[in-house]
């Protein structure tokens, strides 16, 4: 994956002073400006709206901005609103005046985040606006995420013939060489011998070996485990999926790409813990050595699970990473995956869901979430559903034939897998941003990895 670029400029003397103004405000705003900004305003008709421009120019240079900031209606229609309008800017330095911190901070994420673009097989315009990062905030910490959402996006956006699970582990390779991390990957038959056999199970079909990627920073300070599920490319093994749901699977490894963006933020902000990331990485193929339906797998943790349909397979490769993660308990769990389309239903593209029963660690999640704006929900582990997984010919069944809760019973599949780490909490990410929003341009997308990095201080106690 290419280096993410430094996103803020040097601070300048030079910089152009950018102002944000809610539409309330636009009128007084002018009025204490000047002949020449109001009539910018009046042929531009610029009243503040939210995005909306105002661009003052000197001998064809930009000497003042304003974005308008609209209302709190239309903030809360739209993310990122202020910034939806970066791309038309001309190449300068701008300075943001005089704002209130939290503004700043959202504003400063947001015009960053704008910058991304895909480019590894056709170049993209990027904006060639340039912002110095707002005084009293820690550029460090918001390079990290900006650097970790880029990775996030680019993995999930590659397609699978460039990005199968060689191919996953040679960034996860490079992501630990950044950062002086260690790695180890188990492949192919070894998963086999090493009692990971319900991997093996899922990936044997196809010529890209199943693998397991094992990655561990840090030497001190409390301990936390990131699984994500990485599978390459998903077909639905023999329960074939039809075309237009097989469309988007070469984002079926978001789980991984979100977990690896995650991890780069915590190790490039050297936050003072120990972690460990787990990614098993597979391609959901068709051959004559594909699982069945109606097989029964004998997992890493010992339970038997009937396969109903070879389309629920990230939950079993899930299942045997999350188990191997649990023989030594970490402080927290954290699952991410792409895993079911009843999420979806749920609560749409634009919310991650998540589950936990610990109620300290849900609330400490949907706080930071709104607070850097990353939204999330929790949907429930329903206990009495816990009988729609089991099908008496084994102790799991991976596709309960009901239709109904399919998120929680996937959720509750999951943690019977996690008995002995007391802190757990699984996400249901889509992954996908499928049309252009402000600061998300169409494509890959993290969700959940900038709440859960901005609530892990408080989580862990750092």
């Amino acid at each position: 994956m290419p280096r993410t670029p430094n996103m803020f400029a040097n601070p300048s003397s030079q910089a152009v002073p950018l102002y944000l103004v809610a539409s309330a405000d636009a009128e007084a705003w002018l009025n204490t400006r000047g002949a020449r900004v109001q009539n910018s305003a009046a042929s531009q008709s610029w009243i503040g709206k939210l995005g909306q421009i105002l661009c003052v120019t000197e001998n064809g240079l930009p000497i003042l901005l304003a974005i308008g900031f609209g209302d709190t209606i239309a903030r809360k229609r739209k993310r990122f609103g202020s910034v939806a309008n970066i791309i038309s800017l001309p190449k300068a330095v701008f300075k943001l005046i005089d704002q209130d911190p939290k503004i700043a901070q959202e504003f400063a994420l947001g015009f960053a985040l704008s910058k991304y673009r895909f480019t590894r097989y056709a170049a993209n315009t990027t904006p060639k606006a340039e912002l110095i990062c707002p005084a009293g905030f820690d550029e460090q910490n918001l390079q990290a995420i900006i650097e970790g959402e880029f990775l996030t996006r680019d993995l999930i956006n590659t397609p699978a013939n460039d990005m199968g699970p060689e191919e996953l582990e040679a960034t996860a390779r490079d992501l630990a060489n950044d950062h002086g991390a260690q790695i180890t990957v188990i492949k192919g038959q070894d998963l086999i011998a090493q009692n990971f056999p319900m991997i093996h199970a899922v990936g044997r079909a196809s010529l890209r070996e199943p693998r397991l990627i094992d990655m561990t920073w840090g030497t001190n300070g409390p301990t936390l485990t990131l699984v994500g599920k990485g599978v390459c490319f998903d077909t639905g093994g023999l329960n074939i999926k039809p075309g237009a749901s097989m469309g988007l699977m070469k984002k079926d490894m978001g789980g991984a790409a979100h977990v690896m963006g995650l991890a780069k933020m915590i190790m490039a902000s050297k936050m003072p813990l120990q972690l460990r990331m787990l990614i098993p990485a597979v391609e959901n193929a068709i051959s004559g050595d594909a699982f069945r339906p109606q097989d029964i797998l004998v997992s890493r943790k010992g339970l038997t699970v009937e396969i109903n349909n070879t389309d629920a397979e990230g939950r079993l490769v899930l299942a045997d990473a999350l188990a191997l993660a649990d023989e030594t308990p970490p402080d927290l769990m954290i699952c991410m995956a792409t895993l079911t389309g009843a999420a979806r239903v749920a609560v749409g593209p634009d919310i991650a869901p998540y589950f936990t029963e610990d109620a300290s660690l849900s609330h400490a999640i949907a706080t930071a979430a709104s607070t850097v704006d990353d939204p999330v929900w929790q949907l429930p582990l329903h206990a009495p559903y816990e009988a729609m997984i089991e099908p008496g010919i084994a102790d799991l069944d991976n596709a309960p034939s009901s239709g109904f809760a399919g998120a929680t019973t996937a959720a509750l599949f999951l943690k019977r897998f996690v008995t002995d780490t007391v802190r757990f909490v699984h996400f249901d990410c889509y992954g996908w941003q499928p049309a252009a929003a402000p600061a998300r341009p169409k494509g890959g997308i993290g969700q959940g990895t900038r709440a859960l990095f901005q609530a892990l201080p408080e989580i862990l106690d750092l």
